[in-house]
């Protein structure tokens, strides 16, 4: 296996792809839009958008590999302290989607696979999966964490228990004091090891990477055509509000791209259509409550049911 910045870029490149065909398919109506775009410093990218399908509303799978003179305020930001910090040039590369459907009982999801290399030898893998259901189903959770639980398993059997704790924490809302949806796997600076090789950890990413086409599809199936009630839509625009804020103010990977100029559009596709904000709303229907009960950290959704 090749883990050259060209290889794993390619294997990006090809993963947005294969998602987008998936995606395309089981949504049956809507498709991708490409938009190519360089970077002002070198590199560039793709951003693929589908809008008004027939599941999904919004969906953006963005694939960039962009590279230059690593800025300042990111040598900072990722705590690098390198004596000839000044010549220091960086190489970074992923896929990063998130998809937001019509329907409230389709959940959200997001995925961000990545790669990160400066000139000094200095690299990382770092990603995650997870999921934010509006209304959440505790044995779509439960499915869904099964799926990332094998996959991690197939490489270490530590790496689903760690990670998940690290999605729980990652993917959390401190000023809400509550989880942002039902959560899945995080996990940043991945490098070799004495049990991980390079070509070990890019493996493990690749099989995170497509995973994200069948187990989306799944959830998107077996929601599409369920009824849903005007009370269930204002509840979503509510939800998509937290995801909002969650994006804006939390999130690393909008800070990151708009430290390295990143190109705005791309890096706010993340956000939904539509979003709403009620002052002091207190929860008061049972799936509202049920859901709200539910965003906690450490919930062991491998077992839930």
């Amino acid at each position: 296996m090749n883990t050259d910045k060209a290889s794993i870029g390619h294997f990006f490149q090809e993963l947005q792809s294969d998602i987008c065909d998936k995606i395309t398919a089981t949504d049956g109506k809507g498709k991708f839009q490409i938009d190519d775009w360089r970077h002002a410093k070198g590199g560039g990218g793709k951003s693929r958008l589908l809008q008004n399908g027939n599941i999904l509303e919004k969906a953006g799978v963005n694939y960039s590999a962009v590279e230059g003179p690593a800025p300042k305020g990111l040598l900072k930001t990722l705590e690098i302290n390198d004596s000839q910090t000044d010549d220091l040039s960086f190489f970074a590369t992923g896929v990063s989607i998130v998809m937001h459907p019509f329907s409230p009982l389709v959940p959200i999801i997001h995925m961000n696979v990545r790669y990160f290399e400066l000139s000094n030898g200095t690299y990382w893998f770092g990603g995650g999966i997870d999921l934010t259901p509006h209304i959440i189903d505790k044995s779509q959770a439960q499915y869904f964490h099964q799926e990332i639980k094998k996959v991690c398993d197939k490489h270490d059997a530590d790496y689903y228990p760690k990670f998940k704790k690290w999605a729980d924490d990652y993917f959390y809302l401190p000023h809400r004091q509550e989880t942002r949806g039902v959560g899945g796997i995080f996990f940043d600076r991945l490098s070799d090891d004495e049990k991980h090789s390079k070509e070990d950890i890019f493996a493990f990413v690749q099989d995170i990477g497509n995973l994200f086409a069948p187990v989306y599809s799944q959830l998107m199936e077996i929601n599409k055509d369920k009824s849903f009630s005007e009370e269930h839509k204002k509840w979503q625009y509510l939800r998509r509000g937290r995801y909002v804020e969650f994006n804006l103010v939390w999130d690393r990977g909008t800070k990151f791209g708009l430290q390295t100029n990143g190109r705005t559009e791309s890096i706010l596709m993340s956000m939904p259509p539509q979003a709403n904000w009620a002052y002091d709303y207190e929860p008061k229907l049972d799936f509202e409550m049920d859901t709200s009960s539910l965003l906690n950290k450490e919930i062991d959704w491998v077992n839930i049911l």
